[in-house]
């Protein structure tokens, strides 16, 4: 897959696509990232990408003939690929925030054009022309949209296959169920503390797989009903509960 990121600051991206785990994804191209710096499409000496806002207001507005010029560069470089013509993604805090479901639905696509804004915002010219789907993070207000796109390449990449030491490490991740995943132990078994030491659940000593396991959900059901209890009835909903699951919550005390 292919994600080409239009961008003020390309040079955020280097240390995280080089470093890490998720490396693998992007040195082996199986996540391919193409960087696009946006004044390499502006006009003039001094390459201006911005201006004020009609109308008056605070802050400066990313020009539309820069964006213009570099969707159509990023579009020529992809001429003769066999897949449809991929979304253009812009993050805003007015978009679909982004979650587990969001991260997999791009992790299994082609990929995508990202467009990272700056300062107030972009002409909205150019986003009803050509913007296919808006994320967010959440609801507050970051400096630009790197850091959107940076946590969404990091959720595709570490899906792919091979990149995760063990492959079933993101089928326990938080949300990859629908609920939060539970705590986990290492090493020392007996941990010295200010206030005394502190061992690990027996459980995971007894080398019972089947206890391990069901320890393990209900210590993801009891995290999820006391800080999400949305996911809780989202889970409900969807028939993801077992009978099993049932009984133990209704032991929960919540309040």
């Amino acid at each position: 897959m292919r994600f080409d990121v239009i961008t003020l600051f390309p040079e955020l991206f280097a240390p995280h696509l080089t470093h890490g785990i998720t490396r693998r994804a992007f040195e082996s191209a199986q996540v391919d990232v193409r960087l696009w710096p946006l004044r390499d499409f502006a006009d003039g000496h001094y390459r201006r990408v911005d201006d004020r806002p009609y109308g008056g207001g605070p802050g400066m507005v990313l020009l539309a003939e820069p964006l213009e010029r570099a969707l159509a560069a990023v579009r020529a470089g992809r001429e003769g690929e066999s897949v449809d013509r991929r979304p253009v993604v812009h993050f805003t805090p007015t978009g679909r925030q982004i979650d587990q479901q969001v991260v997999a639905e791009f992790a299994v696509g082609a990929g995508a054009v990202l467009l990272c804004g700056r300062y107030e915002g972009i002409d909205q010219r150019f986003l009803d022309r050509h913007v296919d789907i808006e994320l967010s993070l959440g609801d507050f207000v970051l400096s630009g949209g790197e850091l959107p796109a940076l946590v969404l390449l990091d959720g595709v990449a570490r899906l792919q296959d091979g990149v995760l030491g063990d492959a079933q490490s993101h089928q326990q991740d938080s949300f990859s169920d629908g609920l939060l995943e539970g705590p986990h132990y290492s090493r020392p078994e007996l941990l010295a503390t200010d206030d005394g030491t502190l061992p690990i659940p027996p459980v995971l000593l007894s080398g019972n797989h089947a206890r391990i396991a069901r320890w393990r959900r209900e210590q993801s059901l009891a995290l999820t009903a006391r800080r999400r209890p949305d996911l809780i009835a989202a889970a409900r909903d969807a028939g993801r509960l077992s009978t099993q699951d049932e009984l133990f919550l209704s032991t929960l005390r919540l309040h």
